[in-house]
């Protein structure tokens, strides 16, 4: 499913007790959703496509949010979170911290639809865990 058909189709979908507001953006070749779990404005979920997988992404914070003392335990403690935590890992992205989940390309909408609500549940989920290593 292309992803500007599948942002129509996640507009108009409900699981879990969720709903789902998608942007489609076209910058420069690359294709991304922008995916907002009703409830969860501050964190939208970014969603991209590729031949392999569909990458779901959300930014936590930036480099310049921790705290330059407590980085060295942060890192520890995201490396620690990322097995107990179900379906998403933590990832460093250029200087923004994230968390992401993958998917097979031939996912069902019902199981994107999951893995958006938990990547969104565990963001917000995650932010309260390391809130002690940011500056803000």
């Amino acid at each position: 499913m292309e992803l500007n058909e599948l942002s129509i189709k996640l507009s108009q979908y409900e699981t879990e007790g969720a709903s789902f507001e998608s942007f489609f953006i076209n910058n420069v070749g690359q294709e991304v959703l922008q995916v907002i779990v009703d409830g969860n404005d501050e964190l939208p979920i970014f969603v991209t496509r590729t031949e392999e997988q569909i990458l779901c992404i959300c930014y936590l914070f930036t480099e310049h949010e921790i705290s330059v003392e407590k980085q060295a335990d942060l890192n520890a403690s995201l490396l620690r979170l990322n097995v107990p935590m179900p379906l998403s890992a933590f990832a460093k992205i250029d200087d923004k911290y994230a968390i992401f989940g993958a998917l097979s390309t031939n996912s069902t909408l019902e199981q994107l639809g999951h893995e958006i609500v938990t990547l969104s549940a565990n963001a917000i989920d995650a932010l309260e865990a390391i809130s002690d290593y940011l500056t803000e």
